[in-house]
């Protein structure tokens, strides 16, 4: 297969899915590791695809398919979750939003006593609850299949709640301080509505969202008590807001 033909092929299937590990483009093509990855690198010096460990997503963000978000950044997803759910104390209830980043936290959750959990995500209620958690399950339509549920019913019901704490994640950060959103996401008014009801709140996000999809503007870093990452802050934003934990799990 010509590189062209191969690298078209690669575009085709993330146009399609989104986000490819490169183990899953080489069982596709039948092609070595490392002629994915020339191909990939070349896909992203022409700005049609972003790398990231161990695999690729098409430029645009908003295109990746829910299934393979938990294949990116697993090692540090893992670090982030256990680092977030070690903030939580016995009797508290919280928020968790409906993303693979806080799904990290699941494992760490089963044995916090007289825990309850509200989400909108059905892949963690249906492991909660499998393990005695207390959970409240948010309803609505399904937002991105198979498992988040997101549409004004969900923001409603989560309006109606309040929590201790808010654990969530977005499609961006940047290093000055802003967190934000894809403008396709279907989540802004439901992250405003934990973040009302909520009397803390955790944003976790890994280094591979830096700079990636913050067009709409939904908090700045004073508006939260803590930022779990594995991406070092610089010093200046982490003394523009001295009431700002900073947790680096790197």
């Amino acid at each position: 297969m010509y590189q062209q033909v191969r690298q078209d092929a690669i575009m085709d299937i993330l146009r399609k899915e989104g986000y490819v590990t490169v183990a899953y483009l080489t069982r596709q093509l039948h092609y070595s590791t490392a002629t994915i990855n020339r191909d990939l690198n070349a896909l992203s010096r022409q700005g049609l695809v972003r790398r990231s460990y161990g695999g690729a997503e098409l430029a645009d963000p908003h295109s990746v398919k829910l299934p393979f978000r938990y294949h990116k950044m697993k090692t540090e997803k893992r670090l982030i979750g256990q680092a977030a759910a070690a903030l939580i104390q016995p009797g508290d209830t919280v928020f968790i939003d409906g993303t693979t980043t806080t799904q990290s936290m699941a494992p760490h959750l089963t044995d916090i006593e007289g825990l309850t959990v509200i989400t909108n995500n059905l892949a963690l209620v249906e492991f909660l609850s499998g393990e005695g958690v207390d959970v409240l399950c948010l309803g609505g339509r399904i937002a991105e299949p198979p498992s988040m549920v997101c549409d004004a019913e969900t923001v409603r019901q989560a309006s109606g709640y309040r929590a201790d704490k808010l654990f969530f994640s977005t499609g961006g950060f940047t290093a000055d301080g802003v967190i934000g959103c894809g403008i396709r996401s279907p989540y802004r008014l439901l992250h405003k509505a934990m973040a009302a009801g909520a009397t803390q709140r955790f944003f976790l996000a890994d280094h591979d969202k830096l700079d990636a999809a913050t067009e709409v503007r939904l908090f700045d870093f004073g508006q939260v008590e803590g930022i779990i990452s594995d991406y070092r802050f610089p010093e200046e934003t982490v003394a523009r807001f001295p009431q700002t934990q900073f947790i680096c799990v790197k």
